[in-house]
């Protein structure tokens, strides 16, 4: 299953593509929108644009974004949900399914402790995925973001499997 995973910013969003099978997962692609304009609608209509091309060219099944979280500014807390709605939109208009993750449960994920820094998280993902290069910090968080829904999605899995196993029930 191809997954997109969305680093949202009102100025630099960060996505990346993972192609999942169960436990495994292979880099596609990852990047960094630099999102540019005068003013916050137009910054948000590029998100919306430049996220739905991404869509279009590589056609992932699953959508997977960071949520708000706040931290000490209200003011950049709300245009990043803003940006999140634009690409949740980019996402919901091409019929494709969005998990939300909280930074800790994607750094718990990647990296296995959830107050881990950005270089732990790029360190991290490029051994995940193999990399040769260390992604930028964005594309890093995006990819991490793809790969804790992918981890997420494989456990749910076995929990699925091992209770088939016993006759529909957990015990």
């Amino acid at each position: 299953m191809r997954i997109l995973g969305i680093d949202p910013g009102s100025r630099t969003t960060g996505y990346g593509l993972i192609d999942a099978d169960g436990s495994r997962s292979v880099y596609v692609a990852s990047g960094c929108l630099q999102v540019s304009g005068a003013g916050l609608p137009e910054r948000l209509g590029m998100i919306f644009r430049e996220l739905s091309a991404l869509i279009e060219e590589y056609a992932p099944r699953e959508l997977a974004i960071e949520s708000v979280f706040m931290h000490r500014n209200a003011d950049s807390a709300l245009k990043l949900g803003q940006a999140r709605g634009a690409a949740i939109c980019a996402a919901v208009t091409r019929d494709l399914p969005v998990a939300e993750y909280a930074p800790r449960e994607i750094k718990q994920a990647v990296v296995g402790r959830g107050g881990a820094d950005k270089q732990q998280v790029q360190h991290m993902v490029r051994v995940l995925l193999k990399l040769s290069d260390t992604p930028r910090a964005d594309a890093a968080d995006a990819l991490a973001v793809a790969l804790c829904h992918s981890h997420h999605g494989h456990a749910l899995q076995q929990v699925a499997e091992a209770s088939h196993l016993r006759g529909g029930r957990l015990r």
